[in-house]
């Protein structure tokens, strides 16, 4: 089982992540966000940093992904905070011109040799939510962020998952707190374990493990990405 947590800045991925993973056994994966070199600076300089903070995103979660692909991902199951289109979502809001033509030959190279989730939790929210949880998580880089940044991102989010072909569930992330309320977690899990079918859900047998940065390095052709 592949299962993947998304949505924008903010709306709750890792902590619902961590919640299906304890309750199906399985791995966590999450992103590498503050090993980005850039993104402090890119927060306060976007225009001279888009470029290198996206290709360093684009390469390092297609090293995560694919050594799931090659490894952990076929010997049991795996909860992401993130969903490697996810990146093409930012890069095309964020660069113009060459560089996103750059970055979006990559991506195109990239995507096509990574596995597809089983399912997808969209978690929506509105840019004042989003903001109010952010600055409860407290990342010093974040706290200046633009409102109309996340009104945007959000607009890009709710257009990609309009045309998305795979098996995704909508969940409203303003209607339930994944930290401080279990029984909205325990409602949540039940309506993941629904739409991903009895067949495809196991019991879970063994304590949710973290999957971390270092272990992921790729194997084969990509090694030299």
């Amino acid at each position: 089982m592949y299962v993947v947590v998304e949505g924008p800045i903010g709306v709750g991925k890792t902590s619902l992540t961590h919640a299906l993973a304890l309750e199906f056994g399985a791995q966590v994966n999450l992103e590498v966000v503050e090993e980005n070199p850039f993104l402090a600076t890119f927060y306060e300089q976007p225009e001279a940093y888009a470029f290198q903070v996206q290709v360093f995103f684009l390469l390092s979660r297609f090293k995560q992904l694919q050594a799931l692909s090659q490894g952990s991902l076929f010997n049991g199951s795996v909860v992401s905070d993130y969903l490697f289109d996810k990146d093409f979502i930012f890069a095309a809001m964020n660069l113009r011109d060459h560089e996103f033509s750059l970055y979006e030959d990559l991506y195109r190279h990239l995507s096509p040799r990574l596995a597809q989730p089983d399912l997808v939790v969209y978690l929506r929210a509105e840019p004042d939510l989003l903001l109010s949880r952010i600055a409860r998580r407290g990342r010093t880089f974040e706290q200046t962020m633009d409102p109309a940044y996340l009104v945007e991102l959000t607009r890009r989010y709710d257009e990609y998952f309009r045309t998305y072909s795979g098996n995704v569930l909508h969940i409203n992330a303003h209607d339930y707190d994944f930290v401080g309320n279990a029984a909205h977690a325990a409602e949540v899990r039940s309506r993941v374990r629904g739409a991903l079918g009895t067949s495809t859900v196991q019991p879970a047998m063994v304590q949710a493990t973290t999957i971390q940065p270092h272990d992921t390095e790729p194997q084969g052709e990509a090694a030299c990405i």
